[in-house]
């Protein structure tokens, strides 16, 4: 039985559905939730590092491998705050990540350099996104979309038609490979099924996080159904 920690938003209710129905049996998740340190109550700004801190050390009492924080968006208002969310994690006892890093890692592991951006986020969101990855690990973001959601509940409405449809409007023959970062936006299990229609890897925020911790533990399980990167 592998057992990993999980750090999410207070608001978000996806990613514990996704993991608890669509992982194997052997591979547990522990959760803990974090408030954002908005004094507006964003849901797309880091949480808060004593939340982040605390929570993590709760987690590590529970002696889990490895600690994930499943907030993509925490990552793009700073370019530390991957360093900094991973040295508030330390208290667990056990290697951390960010899912922001990630799917950054993912990307480069399938060898894709030009992508297509599909968020659940609004235009400014959208950029610091773009920022982050074509600074920190050279991509080219060819092309995004986002749909503009305002807050953590409006993403958890999404439905994966709405990502579908917006590959199909923005797909062109020089995309290697779809991102849809947003660890509330439900996608997983429509991962396998777009890579068959469009013929391109597609990398998501809670299956990047799930891809990274396995790596980081060395194991090769399989993880059926869930697309090429976990295949």
């Amino acid at each position: 039985m592998r057992h990993f920690g999980v750090l999410i938003p207070a608001t978000n209710t996806t990613v514990e559905i996704e993991y608890t129905r669509l992982l194997p049996a052997e591979w547990q998740a522990h959760y803990a939730r974090v408030m954002t340190s908005s004094a507006s109550r964003t849901p797309f700004s880091p949480p808060r590092d004593a939340d982040v801190e605390y929570q993590a050390r709760l987690l590590g009492s529970a002696r889990v491998e490895i600690v994930v924080l499943i907030q993509t968006s925490a990552s793009l208002f700073a370019d530390d705050y991957d360093a900094k969310a991973m040295r508030l994690m330390e208290g667990a006892g056990a290697p951390a990540l960010t899912s922001a890093m990630a799917i950054g890692e993912a990307l480069g592991a399938l060898g894709t350099r030009r992508v297509a951006l599909v968020s659940p986020y609004s235009p400014d969101v959208n950029a610091r996104a773009r920022h982050y990855y074509e600074s920190k690990y050279g991509l080219r973001v060819a092309a995004i979309e986002g749909f503009a959601a305002t807050d953590s509940y409006a993403i958890g409405q999404l439905g994966p038609e709405n990502a579908r449809d917006a590959f199909a409007r923005i797909d062109k023959p020089d995309i290697e490979a779809f991102v849809v970062p947003g660890g509330n936006f439900p996608t997983m299990a429509s991962i396998a099924g777009w890579e068959r229609e469009f013929k391109k890897p597609v990398v998501t925020t809670n299956q990047a996080a799930l891809w990274a911790i396995r790596r980081r533990l060395g194991s090769s399980d399989p993880f059926p159904g869930l697309g090429r990167l976990l295949a």
